[in-house]
């Protein structure tokens, strides 16, 4: 499944009735989950004993693939956040939707993948030991790209902040195409060159 080695695969379903009695959420909270997400499965556990050609990593000594069947397509990606907090384990989500795939992981925060057909939806599994290779999913599930002499959480600290001066600038246009008053106009010109001089 997902393209990774058969000797990595398990099916185990994850019953929602013990994850709500183990975390002791709220009912509101129940509600909510329960209107989103109608299964979860443990597809498959990376290890050095499930894949003995990569050893252990110092901070990632394996990680679960979860399967998760999604009763609608725009989920709240709180909910994913939250079982990250309370299972104390590296995992990827393979969010399913009817035919359609989305792989999530979290590192410093929830990364997403573009949707894609099930059938070719592929986690692609790369590095010596499994510190790498977390590090190769996390980049390919967010299509990051790394510059030299950054860490994968500086980069994606750095995206975070592009992004945001680029949505500020957007928004900032938006206002100076709507201003009538020159004086105002000129004020949203010198801002929006402000913000891109931080780019």
């Amino acid at each position: 499944m997902f393209g990774l080695p058969d000797s990595t695969a398990v099916k185990r379903q994850l019953p929602k009735k013990a994850i709500y009695a183990k975390f002791d959420w709220k009912p509101s909270q129940r509600e909510a989950f329960d209107a989103e997400v109608s299964r979860i499965d443990i597809v498959a556990v990376v290890s050095s004993a499930t894949v003995p050609a990569w050893a252990a990593g110092t901070e990632v000594k394996e990680f679960y693939v979860l399967a998760v069947q999604l009763k609608r397509r725009d989920y709240d990606t709180r909910h994913i956040v939250l079982l990250t907090r309370l299972i104390p384990q590296k995992m990827v989500f393979a969010l399913q939707f009817e035919e359609q795939t989305q792989f999530a992981v979290f590192h410093t925060k929830l990364i997403a993948s573009v949707w894609q057909p099930t059938s070719a939806a592929t986690l692609a599994l790369s590095g010596l030991n499994l510190d790498a290779v977390w590090e190769h999913i996390v980049k390919h599930i967010g299509q990051i790209e790394v510059e030299s002499g950054k860490s994968l959480a500086e980069q994606i600290a750095d995206n975070d902040q592009r992004a945001k001066l680029l949505a500020q600038i957007a928004m900032l246009e938006r206002k100076m195409a709507k201003e009538k008053q020159p004086r105002r106009k000129r004020e949203y010109f010198e801002q929006i060159k402000r913000t891109k001089e931080l780019l």
